[in-house]
């Protein structure tokens, strides 16, 4: 009952969190890219640092809340911050359709015995800490859902790794459904179910 109550919140705080947008224009977007986006994330929306997250692919509806979130101050980060904060809601738009555009590269588990265990979390969760599966909102492949849950897959570990770190410490990312399923997961859990979120495609 309570994962069938985590996901209805989940779907509820989400879809609520990626408002209507203008329409993009992936040319003028990919222009900003160049620009702005490319040194992080690369050209092509694939990044080479763990660090920074991998764009190409994402739901442009996704990119443009994250960025407003930045812009906003909601989402902490200082970089972004500054780059967010010269986009108009037109340019973010753009930027997004871009990105949404280009096909993410694949990724490798780093460490590959972690595999089943992360396999085990993803697709089933863990029913005795109430954690519910992670595919049930984004995906069997990690795909995610159009403008509700964004796209995990080909994501490098160490970055989603940090995610539900900032989640379960509530303090770069704020949001309380994602923020009480981190607090449920062990760093084991975490661990393992990232090393297979970068293998989903």
């Amino acid at each position: 009952m309570r994962h069938k109550v985590l996901l209805a919140l989940a779907a509820a705080t989400l879809a609520g969190g990626v408002s209507a947008q203008t329409q993009g224009d992936p040319a003028k977007g990919q222009v900003i890219v160049q620009q702005v986006c490319a040194a992080c994330h690369g050209i092509d929306g694939n990044s080479v640092a763990s660090s920074n997250p991998t764009l190409a692919g994402q739901h442009p509806a996704y990119i443009v809340s994250q960025l407003k979130a930045f812009k906003s101050g909601q989402r902490k980060n200082p970089i972004m911050l500054g780059m967010a904060s010269a986009l108009s809601d037109q340019d973010m738009s753009n930027v997004a359709a871009y990105f949404s555009q280009q096909k993410p590269k694949e990724q490798q588990a780093a460490d590959k015995t972690l595999l089943e265990a992360g396999k085990q979390l993803y697709r089933a969760g863990n029913p005795v800490t109430h954690v519910p599966a992670c595919m049930a909102c984004h995906g069997p492949t990690g795909a995610g859902i159009p403008d509700q849950f964004p796209r995990l897959g080909s994501q490098q570990s160490a970055y989603v790794l940090k995610q539900l770190n900032d989640f379960k410490a509530g303090t770069d990312r704020k949001n309380a459904v994602m923020g009480d399923i981190a607090s449920r997961l062990s760093d084991a859990e975490m661990k393992a179910v990232t090393e297979y979120i970068s293998g989903l495609r």
